[in-house]
């Protein structure tokens, strides 16, 4: 059977695990936490990234940091996972959803501001598949309505808009590192600070609202609560398995690059024939390989496509139901406009197995696959 993923290693993963257990150091920010942070902040340019136990973590963060109060408002895509929204209703927030766009898959940026009202506090674009939303758009529209913009950059690590790192562009940027994402801690994520004005506050929010993070730099004689927190620091542990693979990032960038490139070389011709659509890829987005997705002409198709390909032992899988028709959508959201696209292209949509390490092989033949069915 063909997987649809497999979590990545690069072979030190138990060597730096053990490292951290003999230096009898395995709660949070230990020396692999730090390397991993310093590793985030020098590949962005990021102010200060944070280790967090997952992206959810690092959205809640983030959603503390803007002060997101009950009654405020946020406005985000409904296609996209439960955490962006979860990070917000959790403060009290209505998430208030808007189109995608059908080509990226991600929020259109030209039907935000007809959903922004007095109380919207902040845009939380998500840049699916590690493709980037148009940012040049929502930074100008966050600016002149004074609106926090929080990138859930939860799948793109290692992309790019404009020569700038996905999750450094707004005011705050949110990692993951689950097992299904192209550098794994098992369940973590980053946050990424943009304004230096903002990172004591973060510390000590993440450190349970204590200021201890001074302290063990030696800037305080001891520690105190100061502030509400809660526990965001992942352990060591995780922190150590994601270092081997953090430092051969490069590595896993190609090798999944090599396999998402020979999907769209092979699937090209269904494509041109009219069979599918394959990703686009926007001028100015430098993308991370992260999924490799093909449309089909409806849902029906799609369910026939996956029952085929299950046939020839290959797992695919689709994506998010969308937000706004999911029961806690309902009552802790609004869809604003018109449902043009998300319902419609989430039904389309058909990831196929990628990971590191997948083979030409593998991949060659999960396109020949889909090219017969197509064919039959």
């Amino acid at each position: 059977m063909i997987s649809f993923n497999v979590p990545p290693t690069l072979g030190k993963e138990l060597t730096y695990i053990e490292e951290a257990i003999r230096s009898h150091k395995i709660c949070g920010d230990g020396e692999f936490t730090k390397k991993c942070s310093k590793w985030i902040e020098h590949k962005t340019g990021t102010a200060k990234a944070l280790l967090t136990t997952s992206c959810t973590h690092a959205t809640e963060l983030a959603a503390i940091l803007a002060n997101i109060k009950p009654g405020d408002e946020v406005i985000m895509p409904s296609y996209t996972f439960v955490s962006t929204a979860d990070a917000f209703v959790l403060r009290g927030a209505k998430a208030v959803f808007v189109d995608i766009r059908p080509d990226t898959m991600n929020i259109d940026e030209t039907l935000i501001e007809d959903a922004i009202t007095e109380k919207t506090k902040a845009i939380v674009p998500v840049h699916y598949a590690g493709v980037s939303c148009e940012m040049d758009t929502i930074m100008d529209i966050a600016a002149r309505h004074s609106l926090y913009v929080i990138e859930d950059a939860a799948q793109g690590v290692m992309s790019s808009y404009k020569g700038q790192a996905l999750g450094t562009i707004g005011d705050f940027g949110c990692y993951s590192f689950h097992e299904t994402k192209n550098y794994s801690m098992g369940e973590g994520g980053a946050l990424l600070i943009k304004d230096c004005s903002n990172i004591e506050r973060a510390e000590i929010i993440r450190e349970k609202g204590t200021n201890r993070s001074k302290f063990f730099r030696g800037e305080i004689d001891k520690y105190t609560w100061v502030d509400a927190g809660s526990s965001y620091l992942p352990s060591e542990l995780n922190a150590a398995y994601l270092w081997a693979q953090l430092e051969c990032s490069d590595i896993i960038y190609k090798d999944r690059m090599n396999s998402w490139n020979l999907y769209f070389e092979q699937l090209k011709d269904l494509e041109n024939e009219g069979f599918i659509e394959l990703p686009v890829i926007p001028k100015g987005c430098v993308h991370n390989a992260h999924m490799f997705y093909i449309k089909t002409k409806n849902l029906q198709e799609r369910t026939d496509l996956i029952f085929y390909l299950k046939g020839k032992n290959i797992i695919s899988v689709f994506h998010y139901i969308p937000l706004h028709s999911a029961p806690a959508g309902k009552r802790l959201g609004e869809f604003r406009g018109t449902d043009h696209y998300t319902t419609t292209e989430s039904e389309r949509i058909l990831r196929l197995p990628l990971y590191y390490g997948v083979t030409p092989e593998v991949v060659e033949y999960v396109a020949s696959e889909i090219y017969k069915f197509y064919k039959k």
